[in-house]
């Protein structure tokens, strides 16, 4: 099991604490054992921030591959959330892929970030999702828009392939679904969908959850009626 490690810092304030930018790190390495990358990111981050006068108020770091789903990156989803309730004017990483490989995963969190006026600040191509007025960066929307663009092509590449193979199946008598009557577990429910839980409890819209996790309105209505207006425990 991969282990994750989230530090949450305050560096306290000067005289002129008034005027610095509040900023939370994000830092991401896929082994278990790359510590010195690990500390490296940090570092980079750190001393970045330093010469732009910005005030370190959390630092998120988690090991785990970027491939996963951001509903499955348990570092990744404190930091959307810390974020957004913590007044945090920007999020530094030292480049996208810290954030993830998954372009429509990457594309989910840039969205969040966006919609509550927080910049992105990715260091390796030295540019920021906001401007100072916090709209939307014209170059950076360009990068947005090559990944959704990948994203799309990807996903209709899979679902082409998945259509060929159901097709292929069905073609010499295979029956494609789940068995009739089958249905998963409160447990296995519980387990599966811990995060999506979590944000229901504390109010999260099911359009907000949707864009964080993917997880479709039907799934988060069961959810919610189970472990937020029932009586089962999560």
């Amino acid at each position: 099991m991969l282990h994750i490690q989230v530090f949450a810092v305050n560096l306290g304030c000067n005289n002129n604490s008034y005027s610095m930018k509040k900023v939370a790190l994000f830092v991401r390495v896929s082994s278990t054992n790359d510590r010195q990358n690990y500390e490296r990111q940090i570092n980079d981050l750190t001393q970045l921030a330093s010469s732009l006068n910005y005030q370190i108020e959390a630092v998120f770091a988690e090991k785990v591959s970027g491939a996963k789903k951001n509903s499955e990156r348990k570092e990744l989803m404190n930091m959307i959330e810390y974020v957004n309730t913590n007044q945090i004017d920007k999020v530094l990483c030292t480049e996208l892929s810290r954030i993830g490989r998954d372009p429509l995963q990457i594309l989910q969190s840039l969205e969040i970030l966006n919609q509550n006026k927080i910049s992105l600040y990715i260091q390796n191509f030295n540019i920021e999702t906001l401007t100072d007025e916090k709209e939307i960066n014209p170059m950076s929307q360009f990068l947005i828009t090559i990944l959704a663009e990948v994203a799309r092509m990807e996903r209709r590449s899979i679902e082409t392939r998945l259509q060929s193979g159901y097709n292929n199946f069905r073609a010499v008598g295979g029956v494609v679904g789940r068995k009739a009557g089958f249905r998963k577990s409160n447990e296995v429910m519980k387990e599966q969908y811990c995060e999506e839980i979590k944000m229901l409890k504390k109010g999260y819209s099911f359009t907000h959850i949707n864009k964080i996790t993917n997880t479709n309105k039907n799934t988060l209505t069961k959810l919610k009626k189970l472990y937020v207006d029932g009586s089962l425990s999560s």
